[in-house]
């Protein structure tokens, strides 16, 4: 008998739009892979609110800019722009397709110059956020914007501008920031950080500077702009600036302004009073970012504490002098949604507990970082698993180096929705950990065990030691998971990592106890994108093969230091690895010229290849693996060939 053939009935247009409603944004971008209905399906209006495009400037860019011509509204980020006659077609093509649709415009690593920049800005009617950080091409002359006629057509056009970011230039002064600034007169957010902003006096004529400076940006400057708009500007940034705490107390009682943002990131010279001032005058704040100012102490965090009832983003990331004092009365602001301890190095988490502990209203983390904090224990994590269970969405551990598998198990029975966990360098997380299972071992007491005996005394003195040295955590090697022992774990109900089914973002590097046993029975994530397994000595091909196959949204794999991954485990991963875009192989021994050309068939989509220190990797196989895969920007090949690493003194 023939073989029957059924066609398959085109689905009507609004109902494959239907469809793909309830797909995430990656799986709608593969799914508008597989024929044109499907396409254009995907590009219905629903689909394109937040849609941000980044490219290079380039000739190939001009065609896709037309393309965008179709939507109603788009958001570009546009690197390596210059005064070449490419780039300033590119612009050209911007103003004359995107013009009226344009709502957010960046221009990273470019050295635009100002006649193109001010031949586009006029035709950017709709835009409301406007990225310059770090185009110093554009200040350097102190001429940009100086004529009458420049500024009104770019005030016209840049009339509902909201943000305007101008991070990191060296040259920004009195004269151009006013120019550019007086074409903006409805903004919401302003950014100045890393700005060279003259706080005090002018270090050129040793006195006050400004308001009218033409070779620095002053606080007077500043403080007038904020004045003028203070019906209307809710975010500042004046991170990694010399800001004094007399200049922010001067900033925080401006009158009529009313921040709910404010990013104070690396200023150093801030004190606990003026935080207290700030907090005082400035009430609504809703995200404050005091990292790196390493001069607050725990009677900041009380300020903020009793003054910002509606915060909801604190970072105190790096406050060395910060320590548990405070934060129990920080769990009491009922809109806190994101804290940032990382490198709090007093930090245990005791007074976080006990503040979640009490009656409502309590704060709702969302996200919380412990990154670096040794002096978090089992009994922190656990408890704080157990308060936050319904909330905690991201969860950063890194370097927390006396964490066990006790916290393991405690994050993956509290924390079914995590979505991002961070458990780098806490090396004495084993399998068994991962497994979600008690290690075996013998029996022992623990009375006896705890019981403090005093020093344990030799029966010989011959080798100078009257002491018999403890043995230390990291010597003890655990009992290694067995076939039978995984029988067991196949039919236990026991919370695993396996429980957490919607992690986006994993990371076990340095955890150099984990073994193939583990990994591949429990990193089975159809949602992952972002996984690190680098410094994993015991991990090995089927490690490899078991994730790509498991975990086939990866868009980042690091596998770094990891000597037993070889050509044999990427050929087998390969395959299920196509939405991969970054991927570090640094000193895997193992890899050779072979691996490559795997990916050079299966993962045309990478971006970043580190491939350094691969001695047997040629030079001559990493030139062809760029000339054959389109988006690879970043390839780190330093050392490969089996070059001669030793130094000649």
């Amino acid at each position: 008998m023939g073989e029957i053939t059924m066609e398959t009935p085109e689905l009507p247009l609004e109902i494959v739009t239907y469809i793909l409603s309830f797909l995430k944004a990656s799986d709608r971008k593969e799914a508008s892979l597989v024929c044109w209905s499907w396409y254009d399906a995907s590009q219905d209006l629903q689909f394109q609110r937040n849609d941000t495009f980044k490219f290079p400037a380039s000739i190939s860019s001009l065609d896709l800019i037309r393309g965008l011509s179709r939507r109603s509204r788009c958001s570009l980020v546009i690197s390596h722009l210059d005064g070449s006659s490419m780039s300033r077609a590119v612009l050209q093509e911007i103003g004359l397709h995107l013009g009226p649709r344009l709502e957010s415009l960046a221009l990273p690593g470019s050295s635009v110059t100002e006649s193109s920049l001010l031949a586009l800005l006029p035709h950017l009617t709709a835009l409301r956020r406007l990225d310059l950080r770090g185009l110093d091409s554009l200040f350097m002359s102190g001429a940009f914007l100086s004529k009458e006629e420049h500024r009104q057509q770019v005030g016209v056009a840049l009339a509902g501008l909201e943000e305007l970011d101008l991070s990191d230039l060296r040259y920004l002064s009195d004269l151009t920031f006013n120019r550019l600034t007086g074409c903006t007169l409805r903004l919401r957010r302003l950014s100045l950080a890393g700005c060279h902003i003259a706080f005090e006096f002018d270090p050129y004529r040793g006195c006050p500077v400004g308001p009218d400076s033409s070779a620095l940006l002053s606080l007077r400057n500043l403080r007038r702009l904020l004045q003028e708009q203070a019906s209307t500007v809710r975010g500042l940034d004046l991170s990694r600036t010399s800001i004094t705490p007399e200049s922010l107390r001067s900033v925080a009682q401006v009158g009529g302004l009313s921040l709910e943002e404010l990013r104070l990131r690396g200023c150093k010279e801030l004190t606990d009073y003026s935080v207290e001032v700030l907090c005082k005058h400035q009430p609504g704040l809703r995200i404050l970012d005091l990292s790196a100012c390493t001069e607050l102490t725990s009677r900041a965090v009380l300020a903020v504490a009793l003054s910002l009832k509606g915060l909801r983003f604190l970072s105190l990331s790096r406050d060395w002098r910060m320590t548990d004092k405070g934060l129990a009365d920080l769990m009491m602001l009922p809109e806190l949604r994101n804290l940032d301890l990382s490198e709090c190095l007093h930090v245990s988490g005791a007074e976080i507990v006990k503040g979640l502990s009490a009656l409502e209203p309590r704060a709702r983390l969302e996200t919380l970082s412990f990154k670096s904090c040794t002096y978090i224990r089992d009994l922190a994590v656990f408890s704080l698993a157990r308060l936050l269970g319904s909330s905690l969405r991201e969860l950063d551990l890194t370097s927390c180096v006396y964490l066990t598998d006790l916290s393991v198990r405690a994050i993956a029975t509290y924390l079914p929705g995590l979505v991002v966990l961070r458990l780098g360098w806490c090396k004495e997380i084993t399998d068994w950990g991962l497994l979600g299972m008690v290690e075996l071992t013998k029996e022992c007491e623990p009375s006896k065990e705890m019981e403090d005996k005093g020093p344990s005394f030799t029966r010989t003195f011959g080798n100078m030691g009257f002491f018999r040295p403890p043995s230390m955590p990291f010597q003890e090697k655990p009992r290694l998971v067995t076939d039978e022992d995984l029988g067991v774990f196949k039919e236990q109900d026991g919370s695993s990592l396996l429980a957490l089914r919607s992690l986006q973002e994993l990371d076990l590097s340095a955890c150099s106890k984990l073994t193939d046993s583990s990994i591949t029975q429990v990193l089975r994530y159809p949602d992952l994108q972002r996984l690190s397994l680098s410094m994993l000595p015991e991990i090995s091909d089927d490690s490899l093969a078991s994730v790509a196959y498991h975990c086939r949204s990866l868009t980042s794999l690091a596998l770094s230091h990891c000597p037993q991954i070889s050509d044999q485990g990427i050929a087998r991963a390969a395959p299920y690895l196509a939405r991969l875009q970054h991927l570090y192989l640094s000193c895997c021994d193992a890899v050779t010229d072979r691996a490559l050309s795997m990916l050079v068939q299966h993962c045309k989509r990478l971006r970043t290849l580190d491939i350094s220190m691969c001695k047997d990797i040629s030079i001559t196989t990493v030139d062809l693996l760029q000339s054959q895969l389109p988006f690879l920007e970043n390839v780190h090949c330093r050392f490969v060939g089996g070059a001669d690493l030793t130094l000649t003194l």
